[in-house]
């Protein structure tokens, strides 16, 4: 976590205060830009047995096994529902100094918007579905109020083991998929 600070300490403010927007269902929700690294294409994953619901499973980026998870089963909404806009947003993810990038699928993506601090006000304690643990803020873009993410606070110490297991496994499923496709097969007559 000092990493980040210090990380944030050394950008400009015009870039502390970007925000990637994106689409759940009907609903807006934000996330800090510098927690960006990538935005994808939906593309198949690699689902794995026996994990939470909200995990859609594992895919490989450039080597890397990195798990997806689907925002909306993890916020207690619809699931995503796949469709031409629907993108994987690689987000790093840091749980008590343990950092994982995590691939956060979501039904569209919509902006990079500036919100300045005077115009981000306190999660509401009343009213929504979402629990306000995993809200930062409510944000203001235009006339239009975006939910922020705290993005640390998706995931506890226990998901983080299971997705780093999760990865894991499917990297011991390729290999083992990989030698079994190397073996010489016996042809029978």
């Amino acid at each position: 976590m000092a990493s980040n600070t210090v990380a944030a300490q050394q950008q400009p403010v015009a870039v502390l205060n970007k925000y990637l927007c994106f689409m759940l269902g009907n609903k807006r929700f934000a996330a800090n830009i510098l927690r960006i690294k990538e935005i994808m294409e939906h593309m198949e994953v690699t689902t794995i047995p026996m994990m939470p619901e909200f995990l859609c499973g594992v895919t490989n980026l450039r080597g890397s096994v990195v798990p997806v998870i689907d925002l909306g089963k993890r916020l207690g909404m619809d699931a995503v529902s796949i469709g031409r806009r629907t993108c994987i947003v690689i987000m790093e993810v840091t749980v008590h100094g343990t950092s994982i990038d995590v691939g956060i699928m979501v039904d569209a993506v919509n902006q990079v918007a500036d919100i300045a601090p005077d115009e981000i006000e306190s999660a509401p304690s009343f009213g929504g579905n979402i629990s306000t643990e995993f809200i930062e803020g409510m944000g203001k873009v235009g006339d239009i109020f975006v939910v922020l993410l705290n993005i640390d606070r998706l995931l506890s110490l226990d998901d983080l083991a299971l997705l780093r297991d999760a990865g894991k496994m499917a990297t011991e499923t390729d290999t083992q998929a990989a030698v079994e496709c190397e073996q010489p097969q016996e042809v029978q007559s």
